[in-house]
């Protein structure tokens, strides 16, 4: 079995499901499939969804801020983002296939959905974080009350 870095050199792309619910609503869990294209020598822009490794593991999330010399990047499901640099960035998401339909990056309704959901991070993330109190606090609820 090769890794994802062998594939994108042997063939240029990849075509696999995700795992985690840091991309929903776009992605969801072992249901939709991403084809993701090896990263060529430009730099990426805002709001491509880039795949890179952290710690091990392979990650899909997006540019959210084209720096100098990195990128801002975070899920459509997270509330804080992180910080890759170009080199760590192995692939760009150039289709998904949902429900049986092939959806391209740059078709208009694609290019709706993140320019609504990215230009509206901030509020995103203060509802995030509201979501996530709710949750921790109903957690420590039940074992309070067990």
């Amino acid at each position: 079995m090769s890794s994802f870095e062998e594939e994108l050199e042997r063939s240029g792309s990849l075509v696999f499901t995700n795992k985690g619910k840091s991309m929903l609503p776009l992605l969801r869990q072992n249901r939709d499939l991403m084809v993701i294209e090896k990263k060529g020598p430009d730099r990426c822009k805002k709001y491509d969804a880039v795949l890179f490794k952290r710690g091990g593991k392979y990650v899909l999330h997006r540019i959210l801020k084209v720096r100098e010399r990195d990128y801002y990047i975070v899920g459509d499901n997270c509330r804080k983002g992180e910080y890759v640099r170009d080199e760590q960035i192995l692939g760009v998401l150039k289709q998904v296939v949902r429900d049986g339909k092939t959806v391209e990056v740059d078709d208009p309704a694609y290019q709706r959905y993140v320019h609504l959901w990215c230009d509206l991070f901030p509020l995103r993330a203060g509802l995030f974080f509201i979501r996530d109190g709710v949750r921790f606090t109903g957690r420590k609820l039940k074992k309070l009350l067990k």
